[in-house]
């Protein structure tokens, strides 16, 4: 059987994530979140950037708000579509103040300046699916591949999704970055070095 194309391998898991209820979801974002808090990355980071989830993600929530007891700094990203790249912007709420609905219908931060990617400690990668070598299947844009391969990036890339979003390999072209590790509710999994 040939390997499935990236266009077939995001609508097979797009279906299987479509397919989890939201009480589950809710619960399983939960088990996730708890089990990278508990990584000795995340407990070394400071300043740590989280995307805000689509309503089929795993839920950032937890994790957001745990950083925050923790005493970190958290950033969301802000597309930029005419620069086709991502601006990590501090956020210190999740109300509609901090927090506000793009024209695209991402939630991201409603203002604020960015912060050098430099001293960002971790990143927290959305993905359609991963594989068991830290690639990732985004949503075919590419914002996440820019911001890791930005000349200034030397933080942790930590993806985050459920584990029926990891699949055995995913087709991968030069311009794809992989992640350092992968949370899902069930395991966290290192890659590299």
């Amino acid at each position: 059987m040939p390997p499935l194309t990236k266009k077939e391998l995001r609508q097979r898991l797009r279906s299987a994530v479509e397919a989890v209820l939201p009480t589950d979801l809710h619960a399983r974002s939960i088990r996730a979140c708890n089990l990278l808090i508990q990584t000795p990355e995340y407990q070394r980071a400071e300043i740590i950037m989280v995307f805000l989830s689509l309503p089929n993600e795993v839920d950032t929530t937890p994790l957001v708000l745990h950083a925050w007891r923790d005493r970190k700094r958290v950033l969301a990203p802000k597309v930029s579509w005419e620069q086709r790249r991502m601006l990590p912007i501090e956020i210190r709420s999740l109300s509609d103040d901090d927090v506000a609905h793009s024209a695209m219908g991402i939630r991201e931060p409603a203002q604020g300046m960015p912060i050098p990617v430099a001293i960002i400690d971790m990143v927290i990668v959305p993905g359609l699916g991963f594989d068991l070598h830290g690639n990732r299947i985004g949503r075919g844009r590419g914002f996440y591949d820019r911001f890791l391969a930005h000349p200034d990036w030397h933080g942790i890339a930590c993806g985050l999704a459920l584990e029926e979003q990891v699949v055995p390999e995913v087709p991968v072209t030069e311009h794809d970055m992989q992640v350092d590790m992968l949370v899902t509710d069930e395991a966290v999994r290192r890659f590299g070095d």
